[in-house]
C-alpha cells in the first residue's frame, strides 16, 4: 500500500493500516487455519491485499459513500475488504452469516447495496434466491472457490479476479489510492451495523472512524493492550463486539487476530492459539462450563472428588487472590495445590492458559458463572455497551471486580441515570445517526446529546453501575414487588442443564417459567442413568428430567429469598418446552436474545395454562428445519409446582 502524505493523523482505519505496514510490516497481522494449517499475513501483506481490493473496486465502478455488504465467517479477507471499502470512502456493512435469505433481504434493500462480498457457495446461493428482488445489486464477489465452478452468471466474481484487476489498476494509477485515503475524515462513517430488531425492524447504526477509534483506544489503554496480544476472532462480524475487539483494536494496537477453521473447530483452535486477550458473550462461557461439567461427570470418582474439593477452595478464595485481596495462609496454600492439580489443567482444556484479560458482554452474565471463571484464575471482566455506543460504556478496573455490576464509566464516557431509572450515556463513541431514520435518531439522542440506552440501572456506593434489566422489561408483580426477568433468567442459565429460560410475572400474582433444557448436558446425565430417549421432546418430557430441573429452580428460589426487592420473584410453576427456542423460528435474535413479546404471544396458551392452575397442556408448534423445510412439533407438556420460601414472615408455599 502506498504511503499517504507525510506524518498523517492516524484518525481513520486506512491510515492506521498504512502506519502498521510502515512500522511493523513483517509482523503477523492475521492468521487463518485452512485445511489444518495456520496461514499467516503480515501487516505488509494485509496492506498490499487491501490496496489491490480497493483498486479493483474502483475498476469495477465503486463510488465514494457506497455501502458494501460483507457476509461470512471470520476470514482475513473479510476484514481486509472492510478496510478496502473504507479506503475509498465507502461503508462496510457486515451481515450475520447464519441469517436466512429473507432476513438479509431487508438490509440489502434498505442499504441500497450494489457490491456484495460473501465467503462461499452457501452465501452465494442465498443471494441468488433473492436476485429478482435486488435489482440494484451489480457485483457479487466470493472468497472460497469450492463448489463455484459451474456458476456462470456474469455478475458473480472470484475475489482473486478482483485482486488481480486491482494490481493492474494500481500499477497504472499508483497515486490514486493514497489520494483517496487522504480524502477520508475521522467523522466519516466507518461501518454500519444493523440492530437485531428485537422490538421492531432493524436499524442501520452509522458509526464513524472517530467513534470506534475512541472506543478502541479507551479500552486498549485501560487494559494496557499492546501489539503483542493474540486474539481468536470467531464471533459474528456483524456483532459490534467483534468489530471493536477484532477490527478496531487490532488496527489501533497492531496485535494479531486469528481466524478459526470453522465453527466446529473453535475449541481446538482456541487451545492451539492460546490467546492473551479473549472476548465472548455469556452464552459461550455458559457452554464452556457445561462441557466441563459433562466431562467431570464421566471422570473417575477420585478425579471428581478432587475437582469438587478444590473448586470449593476456589469459590472461597480464588477471586480474592486474583484481585489481590487478603486471604488466609491456609487457603493460599490449598489454592496453590488446586492450581497445580485442577485449575491449570482446566484452563488448558478451555484454551485460556495464556489469557491475561477476558471480557464478556452482549447480555448480563450470572454472578455464579462470573465467579466460577475468576475463581480458577481467569481474569474475566464485564463490559457494558451497545451497538450505538461501539460496545463501550463501562469497564471493570482490575482489583475492583464486582459480580453484580458492569464496572465504572469507561474513560471519556459520561453515564447518568434518568428519573425513570433509564441509563443515559454521552461521549465520543456514540453513533452518528441511524441510516435514513432521522426520526429514530431524534428519539435515541436527547437534547443534551445523551444516548438513551433503554436499560434500567443504578449506581452503587462505589460508583459501579448495576444493570437491572431492559427498562421496558422491568415490571411489577400485583403486590407491587419489582420483577426483573432477565436477572432471574441469567441465574437459571448458570445451571448446565438449563440452556434457555423465559420467565413471566409482570402484572401477575406470581412468577412462572418456560425452560429449554441443554440436550448435551441432560442427554449425558440421562445416558449415565440408563434413560433412553428419542430426541429433545422425548427427553424433556421425562419425569426424571423434570425432577432435575425442579431441583435447580428451587435452589434459585432459595437464593432469591435473600435478595431484597427481588425476593418475591421466586418461581412458582414451570414447564419444559417441547422444542428449543430458535432464531430461525423468530423466537431469538441472531445474537440469541429472547424476543420476549413474540414468545409470549406465540406460546400464550402455555402461559394461560401456567397461571390457570393446569397440570398439563397440549400444544402444536410450526418449526423451520435447517434445510428450509417446515414442519410441526406437538406434545402434551407437564406443568409442575415449585417449592418457594417465606419472605418477611409470610407462609411458605
Amino acid at each position: 500500500m502506498p504511503e499517504t502524505t507525510s506524518s498523517p493523523a492516524l484518525d481513520t482505519f486506512p491510515r492506521l493500516l498504512v502506519n502498521h505496514a510502515r512500522v511493523r510490516g513483517d509482523k503477523p497481522a492475521m492468521r487463518e487455519k485452512d485445511l489444518g494449517i495456520w496461514q499467516c499475513w503480515t501487516w505488509q501483506d494485509v496492506a498490499d491485499e487491501v490496496c489491490a481490493m480497493a483498486c479493483g473496486l474502483v475498476e469495477m465502478g465503486f463510488r465514494r459513500g457506497e455501502n458494501v455488504a460483507i457476509v461470512g465467517d471470520n476470514r482475513p479477507r473479510m476484514y481486509m475488504m472492510m478496510t478496502a471499502v473504507q479506503c475509498l470512502g465507502g461503508v462496510p456493512l457486515p451481515l450475520y452469516q447464519d441469517a436466512v435469505a429473507n432476513e438479509m433481504l431487508f438490509v440489502l434493500v434498505d442499504a441500497e447495496v450494489r457490491f456484495l462480498f460473501v465467503e462461499d457457495q452457501e452465501q452465494v446461493d442465498k443471494v441468488l434466491e433473492l436476485q429478482e428482488q435486488l435489482p440494484q445489486l451489480k457485483h457479487l464477489f466470493y472468497g472460497d472457490p469450492r463448489g463455484m465452478r459451474h456458476y456462470t452468471q456474469p455478475f458473480i466474481h472470484d475475489v482473486r479476479e478482483l485482486l488481480e484487476m486491482g494490481r493492474v489498476h494500481h500499477r497504472q494509477h499508483p497515486d490514486l489510492l493514497a489520494a483517496e485515503i487522504a480524502r477520508g475524515a475521522s467523522l466519516d462513517v466507518s461501518v454500519m451495523l444493523y440492530t437485531s430488531g428485537t422490538t421492531g425492524r432493524p436499524k442501520g447504526v452509522c458509526l464513524t472512524h472517530h467513534a470506534f477509534i475512541s472506543a478502541a483506544r479507551g479500552g486498549a489503554e485501560f487494559d494496557r493492550l499492546s501489539a503483542d496480544e493474540d486474539i481468536l476472532s470467531y464471533l459474528p462480524m456483524a456483532w459490534v463486539g467483534d468489530h471493536l475487539f477484532s477490527f478496531a483494536q487490532a488496527l489501533l494496537t497492531g496485535f494479531t487476530i486469528n481466524c478459526p477453521e470453522s465453527a466446529e473447530t473453535v475449541m481446538n483452535d482456541l487451545r492451539e492459539i492460546g490467546p492473551t486477550y479473549y472476548f465472548a458473550p455469556p452464552r459461550v462461557f455458559e457452554n464452556l462450563l457445561t462441557q466441563v461439567m459433562i466431562r467431570m461427570q464421566d471422570a473417575s470418582a477420585i478425579k471428581q472428588k478432587m475437582f469438587h474439593y478444590f473448586m470449593g477452595v476456589a469459590r472461597r478464595s480464588g477471586a480474592e487472590i486474583l484481585d489481590g485481596r487478603p486471604v488466609s495462609t491456609a487457603d493460599r496454600l490449598l489454592y496453590a495445590l488446586g492450581r497445580f492439580f485442577v485449575f491449570a489443567p482446566l484452563k488448558n482444556v478451555l484454551g485460556m492458559s495464556r489469557v491475561r484479560v477476558a471480557y464478556t458482554a452482549g447480555a448480563a452474565i450470572g454472578p455464579d458463572l462470573f465467579r466460577f471463571y475468576r475463581s480458577i484464575g481467569i481474569n474475566l471482566k464485564q463490559l457494558y455497551g451497545q451497538t450505538e455506543t461501539c460496545a463501550y460504556v463501562c469497564l471493570q478496573p482490575d482489583g475492583q471486580i464486582k459480580f453484580d455490576s458492569v464496572g465504572k464509566p469507561a474513560p471519556g464516557v459520561e453515564v447518568k441515570i434518568a428519573d425513570n431509572g433509564e441509563i443515559l450515556v454521552r461521549g465520543p463513541m456514540l453513533l452518528k445517526e441511524y441510516y435514513k431514520r432521522p426520526d429514530a435518531t431524534a428519539e435515541a439522542l436527547n437534547a443534551d446529546g445523551y444516548f438513551m440506552t433503554g436499560d434500567a440501572g443504578i449506581f452503587d456506593g462505589d460508583g459501579h453501575l448495576k444493570i437491572i434489566d431492559r427498562a421496558k422489561d422491568v415490571g411489577k408483580l400485583t403486590n407491587g414487588a419489582m420483577f426483573a426477568p432477565n436477572y432471574i433468567e441469567n441465574k437459571l442459565k448458570f445451571f448446565p442443564y438449563i440452556k434457555e429460560a423465559v420467565v413471566f410475572g409482570d402484572r401477575r400474582e406470581m412468577v412462572c417459567a418456560f425452560i429449554n433444557i441443554d440436550i448435551g448436558a441432560v442427554g449425558n446425565w440421562a445416558e449415565r442413568r440408563g434413560l433412553a430417549y428419542s430426541g429433545y421432546t422425548d427427553l424433556g418430557a421425562k419425569p426424571e428430567v423434570y425432577g432435575l430441573i425442579q431441583e435447580s429452580i428451587e435452589q434459585i428460589n432459595s437464593e432469591l429469598v435473600g435478595e431484597g426487592a427481588l425476593a418475591d420473584s421466586q418461581i412458582h410453576r414451570f414447564l419444559i418446552l417441547h422444542k428449543e427456542l430458535d432464531p430461525d423460528d423468530d423466537e431469538l435474535t441472531r445474537t440469541r436474545k429472547v424476543r420476549r413479546g413474540f414468545v409470549a404471544e406465540k406460546y400464550g396458551v402455555l402461559i394461560d395454562a401456567l397461571y390457570g392452575g393446569k397440570d398439563s397442556q397440549f400444544i402444536e408448534t410450526a418449526v423451520k428445519f435447517e434445510d428450509g423445510r417446515q414442519g410441526k412439533v406437538a406434545a402434551d407438556l407437564v406443568i409442575r409446582d415449585l417449592k418457594t420460601f417465606a419472605v418477611a414472615g409470610r407462609a411458605t408455599a
